[in-house]
């Protein structure tokens, strides 16, 4: 949304702080001032699911049992209660105003300029000699289905067709690519792929294009491509601009979107992941989260230690949000020069109860750094470098190279998501009565960064 489009800042700030009021306001009416008791009882209920659902992950047997009857009974009993009180449609209502609030919140901290990941891009001359790797099999065949060698040729390029009866060194490919004079490198495949190769461009400082033709393609949805038309990215060619993006490296490992270890990590690494997904991490979990195959990770950041964790997620910038290494968010931009840091540290079902509480839960911590250590007991901990399961000798040394690779997309694509900002409050006040409040982007600095002062968890 541009900053005509969407209005004054000031207009979205006092409707945020209308509908906040709305919604505290529509339950009261409806139920008087015993509605203040609801929203106790509905984040318990929230509390006491999570419990549950704790117990079913970490547990076999009669736990999983009892924590299945939680997770299932809980939300049913919460809702019938609030059916029973006539004040669902209260609730609902009161959620949505809630919702329109925060949304609008966001909108009006959010910077003018729409989106950051693009960066600072320019014309670029048409490639002499691109080179393109495609693997036929990502996404389900998208390099057949969007004809896109064809296309690639057509556009001059010089095409290598993976084998999928051969295991190609795609990295090696590409540096023989270099040395016949390949002055643009790309690939039509999946995120692991793409990070093998713009390995090789980077060290070489020659540009780098993503056809999204893998299966969930990140890294192209940061950068502003259109996944459902894989052959629109094929424009860069002919009609292209540049910019330098960062690079994560785990150990000597490139990340392009993220590198995550512990329970995560592990569940992938078992080969029956792939065809049977619920099944095998149901299997797998209890061990993994509770029991002695339980991984012990350390974080070190600057002066900044973290404990007791289960998983880490580092991420090439930070991701707004973050659920696990299978399903991030969308990542504001990839220009910052920083990493991004999701830690958990889950040992029990009150642990589990408190991540309700999100950012400010103790078990779920965020912080940004441009330089990070994972330890583990052991010599070894597995790891998932952007979604290939790999094991990694401890202590695994994360790091950010600022800008250290030239990306070439099409002057005309999609578009990049807006950074959107937490609501917050304060600052939206001040912005509604006219006294300021900025737009500028939270300090990537402060309380969630390793350059902030120590910060020490168990």
């Amino acid at each position: 949304m541009s900053a005509a489009s969407r209005g004054s800042p000031a207009l979205w700030a006092r409707l945020a702080l209308l509908t906040l009021a709305g919604s505290v306001v529509v339950p009261l009416v409806a139920a008087g001032l015993t509605s203040l008791l609801w929203p106790v009882i509905g984040v318990a209920g929230l509390a006491l699911t999570a419990a549950g659902l704790w117990l079913v992950l970490a547990h076999t047997g009669i736990v999983r049992a009892v924590g299945t009857l939680l997770s299932v009974a809980v939300p049913l009993a919460v809702l019938a209660l609030f059916a029973a009180n006539g004040v669902v449609w209260a609730a609902a209502v009161s959620l949505g105003l809630w919702a329109l609030a925060a949304a609008a919140a966001r909108t009006a901290l959010t910077p003018a300029g729409g989106a950051a990941t693009a960066g600072r891009e320019r014309r670029a001359e048409a490639p002499r000699r691109p080179w393109i790797v495609m693997n036929p099999l990502s996404g389900g065949g998208k390099v057949t289905r969007f004809h896109l060698e064809e296309k690639a040729r057509a556009a001059g390029a010089q095409v290598v067709l993976l084998d999928p009866a051969r295991h190609q060194d795609v990295a090696e490919l590409a540096r023989r690519a270099v040395d016949d004079g390949a002055d643009l490198l790309a690939v039509a495949g999946g995120d692991g792929t793409q990070a093998l190769v713009a390995e090789v461009a980077a060290a070489h400082d020659i540009p780098f294009l993503v056809i999204p033709a893998g299966t969930r393609n990140h890294f192209a949805l940061d950068l502003g491509l259109d996944r459902d038309d894989p052959a629109a990215a094929l424009d860069a060619l002919t009609d292209g601009v540049e910019q330098r993006v960062d690079l994560g490296f785990a150990a000597d490992r490139v990340f392009v979107n993220n590198a995550s270890f512990g329970t995560y990590a592990s569940v992938v690494a078992d080969p029956a992941y792939r065809n049977r997904k619920l099944r095998t991490a149901l299997q797998t979990l209890p061990g993994l989260l509770g029991g002695e195959e339980a991984p012990g990770l350390r974080l070190r950041a600057g002066e900044t230690r973290i404990g007791g964790l289960q998983a880490v997620l580092v991420s090439n910038n930070p991701y707004r949000r973050a659920t696990d290494a299978a399903h991030p968010g969308r990542r504001e931009r990839l220009d910052s020069g920083r990493l991004g840091v999701l830690c958990v540290g889950v040992h029990s079902a009150a642990q589990a109860a408190r991540t309700v509480r999100g950012a400010r839960s103790p078990d779920l911590r965020r912080l940004t750094a441009r330089e990070v250590a994972v330890e583990a007991d052991g010599p070894t901990v597995p790891a998932g470098i952007d979604g290939e399961h790999v094991t990694l000798a401890a202590p695994v040394l994360c790091r950010i190279a600022p800008g250290a690779l030239r990306i070439r997309v099409p002057r005309h694509r999609p578009g990049t998501p807006a950074n959107r900002p937490p609501a917050d409050w304060p600052r939206v006040l001040r912005l509604a009565l006219g006294r300021g409040g900025g737009h500028g982007p939270p300090d990537q600095r402060g309380p969630g960064s390793a350059d902030a002062p120590s910060q020490v968890n168990r």
